[in-house]
């Protein structure tokens, strides 16, 4: 699935809750606001970027 990724620092484009791309075992997980900014990543977090999981309003 190719799915579109947001680096810390970016404008959120659509409320929800965010993921980190990294392929470990565990699951980041961020809640953001659209128009607000995406926070930095975990630190123990290997991958780069956030990747939409849940969107807060579904159509």
């Amino acid at each position: 699935m190719n799915q579109e990724t947001y680096h810390p620092g970016e404008k959120v484009p659509q409320s929800g809750i965010y993921r980190c791309d990294c392929s470990e075992s565990h699951e980041f997980t961020s809640t953001d606001v659209e128009g607000k900014t995406f926070p930095p990543l975990p630190s123990a977090c290997t991958g780069s970027s956030w990747v939409l999981k849940t969107p807060a309003h579904p159509s």
